[in-house]
């Protein structure tokens, strides 16, 4: 088992880029707060994201932009496809033991496999750069789409629980997966992506 499991923070990763066939990730700044306000006002993507609320403000934007910007527990990734924002990707490390993917897409981007192309690009990132041995992820229940993201990037279904969702105001039942870095490491030829610093 892996042993001192380092405090990612954007300190260390705040000029990494990630390019995979189709997107790029990078660091969301201030300047991307309208195009992040305008694709996560819309309740059907907040009834399936845990911490979006709905209606999302520009407001909301600006205070997600500085608090990643300087908090050490979360890395954020803006998805952009030919340099327009899509949706953002992430891990969330306040279990540094079991660090949680997350993610979402603008409903007009929805069913072209920016998802998974996204996801497996931070997967990639997340096991070659820090010393985990899983990571975990969730989708609602109701969210089939999510979960076969989930599926397509190898993780395991483990169990549901109960989560509240800020946008429902109340909590419902939650899909729980876990990706080892056995099965990843079994699984890493799955595309390419390439990371770039700048």
């Amino acid at each position: 088992m892996l042993q001192d499991i380092p405090t990612p923070t954007w300190r260390e990763a705040s000029s990494c880029v990630l390019e995979t066939e189709r997107l790029m990730l990078r660091r969301p700044t201030l300047a991307d707060v309208k195009a992040i306000a305008r694709l996560a006002n819309d309740r059907r993507i907040a009834e399936m994201t845990r911490r979006l609320p709905h209606p999302y403000l520009q407001d909301h934007a600006i205070e997600f932009v500085r608090a990643t910007a300087n908090d050490p527990r979360e890395t954020v990734f803006l998805i952009e496809n030919n340099f327009v924002p899509v949706g953002i990707v992430g891990v969330d490390w306040r279990e540094p033991k079991t660090p949680e993917l997350g993610y979402w897409l603008g409903v007009e981007h929805w069913g072209q496999g920016f998802g998974t192309e996204a996801a497996r690009a931070v997967i990639d990132f997340t096991f070659e750069e820090f010393e985990v041995e899983h990571l975990v992820s969730g989708a609602r229940v109701a969210n089939p789409s999510s979960r076969n993201i989930l599926e397509k990037c190898g993780f395991q279904w483990s169990g549901v629980e109960l989560h509240r969702f800020e946008a429902l105001g109340s909590s419902t039942p939650v899909d729980r997966f876990r990706l080892s870095r056995s099965v990843w490491s079994s699984l890493k030829n799955w595309g390419s992506s390439t990371r770039r610093e700048g």
